[in-house]
């Protein structure tokens, strides 16, 4: 629960029982907001996948970052749960006005949640604009003529 702080304590600080009452009280706020608060004694490895995903969040949470640096953060998951996590990121974007910055490589999931898309093909940028200037030529143009969108919603 506390290892989104563990680099703010020093490591006998970081192995000291109880924990910070205000830290845990963070923590378990956190837990909520992702939809996690009843799992908050369990082990995350014998959590799914998403709920690993929203733990991190959880986590990130508790350093209250200015700025998110997401990499693939639903590149494992199946579509209702990435859309989940995306939906999270969403709202810390939204609500709490922390930057978040993310890499996929699913477009529907770009345009439901983003509000910018800087497109790579090569290491160059193809594409910088809002995820609704992206139509079937800007599609081909950036992941070539013979590919498919696939929709996640």
């Amino acid at each position: 629960m506390q290892t989104g702080k563990l680099g703010y304590s020093s490591i006998f600080n970081s192995l000291k029982f109880p924990y910070n009452k205000d830290d845990v009280k963070v923590a378990l706020n956190n837990l909520e907001r992702v939809g996690l608060a009843e799992f908050s004694q369990k082990k995350v490895k014998n959590l799914s996948g998403g709920q690993q995903q929203r733990v991190a969040i959880a986590r990130t949470l508790m350093q209250s970052p200015r700025l998110i640096l997401a990499d693939e953060p639903v590149a494992s998951l199946d579509p209702s749960t990435a859309d989940s996590v995306m939906k999270y990121l969403g709202e810390l974007n939204k609500k709490d006005k922390i930057t978040v910055v993310c890499s996929l490589h699913f477009l529907s999931l770009a345009r439901k949640y983003g509000s910018r898309v800087i497109a790579l093909k090569d290491g160059e940028i193809v594409f910088d604009g809002t995820p609704k200037e992206i139509d079937q030529a800007r599609f081909e143009q950036i992941y070539g003529e013979d590919t498919e969108e696939v929709e996640i919603r």
